[in-house]
């Protein structure tokens, strides 16, 4: 086991390198001919108090994904409690924040399992089943406000055409879905396979610790076998993705952009699609790529586009770090515990 710890390392590192090299190529594509007097200009113009109500927005949808996370994430038919759930949503955004390689979303879940007791991997399964939620509500999303913005399928925006982001993603999403589906209701056949293979090929100590893996999937799953727990999930979602989009549109007012409103919620989409490529810590860089790209689409000037994604960027990073810092001392936690998490993909069970 111990030899197996530095190659994970070295693993994630270049990983993480990756990450940052996109990034710093991203950012320097974007800011390579932007003049930053111009810049600070429509920083200090901006008006204050939608600005205000743009952060407070974007921080509210975090505590808000905490409700959703509560549906998803059950022991024995339970919802656990909000308070444990909320300080391992604030860490996991707020070390997708200061570390690479979106950190955060084994981060969220190791700390869910030393604040609650819940199994790493069920918790982890939950994430992923959220994430696919996401996707599916960001589509939807998407595809109405690009039909509301007027734009047509091949509108390219960076180097693919919306047409091809929303067919894409929503085959991605809905395939994951169904294949997730099939396997919490009929599991037999699938652990079967499973048991079988880990047996055959693992010695007897890992076959059992893996095995136990797989059922902690298969707990994290136990939301799609609920039709009203999953009902009440895809309602927060569209809830979470329906706040964050107004931070958008409250930011958009307050840089007066000559945008349809329509037009945050494709902003929103295609960020939260951006940020799921390898990244340096924050999103930097591809968050203002994104940025750029999209508002340009709408007559923006790139000087003003790259204000917005900056100001919108920093000042709401700022929150949901300082409060999964403090989150973190609340837990009696390190950054060092996780990133050691990360290595370890949540240790042992």
């Amino acid at each position: 086991m111990d030899s197996k710890k530095p190659t994970e390392r070295r693993r994630i590192g270049r990983t993480g390198l990756v990450g940052i090299l996109l990034s710093l190529v991203l950012l320097w594509w974007v800011l390579h001919d932007i003049e930053f007097a111009e810049v600070a200009e429509h920083l200090r113009t901006a008006r204050l108090v939608p600005f205000i109500a743009c952060v407070v927005a974007a921080t509210v949808a975090f505590p808000l994904r905490t409700i959703r996370w509560r549906y998803l994430l059950q022991l024995d038919g339970e919802k656990l409690p909000f308070v444990p759930l909320w300080h391992a949503t604030a860490i996991g955004f707020m070390a997708n924040n200061l570390l690479p390689a979106r950190a955060g979303e084994v981060a969220r879940a190791y700390a869910a399992k030393r604040l609650t007791g819940v199994p790493f991997m069920t918790a982890a399964t939950t994430l992923a089943v959220e994430r696919v939620m996401d996707g599916l509500t960001l589509v939807a999303l998407l595809a109405v406000a690009t039909l509301a913005s007027g734009f047509g399928v091949r509108t390219t925006v960076g180097v693919v055409t919306l047409g091809q982001l929303v067919g894409g993603f929503a085959v991605l999403f809905l395939g994951l879905l169904i294949v997730a589906v099939w396997a919490v209701h009929w599991p037999d056949p699938m652990m079967n396979i499973g048991r079988r293979t880990l047996t055959a090929t693992l010695p007897a100590k890992w076959a059992d610790k893996a095995i136990q893996a797989m059922l902690g999937v298969f707990e994290g799953l136990g939301v799609l076998r609920e039709w009203k727990r999953f009902g009440m999930v895809a309602l927060w979602s569209f809830v979470v993705w329906g706040v964050n989009g107004l931070s958008f549109l409250l930011c958009m007012v307050a840089f007066d952009l000559q945008a349809p409103w329509m037009a945050a919620f494709v902003l929103q989409s295609l960020i939260a699609f951006g940020v799921a490529m390898p990244q340096g810590p924050a999103y930097v860089g591809i968050f203002e790529a994104v940025t750029r790209a999209t508002l340009v689409l709408y007559g923006v000037t790139p000087a003003l586009a790259v204000s917005y994604a900056v100001a919108y960027h920093f000042f709401t990073f700022i929150p949901i770090t300082a409060l999964g810092l403090w989150s973190l001392s609340r837990a009696h936690l390190h950054l060092a515990d996780l990133r050691a998490a990360e290595a370890g993909a949540g240790g042992s069970e």
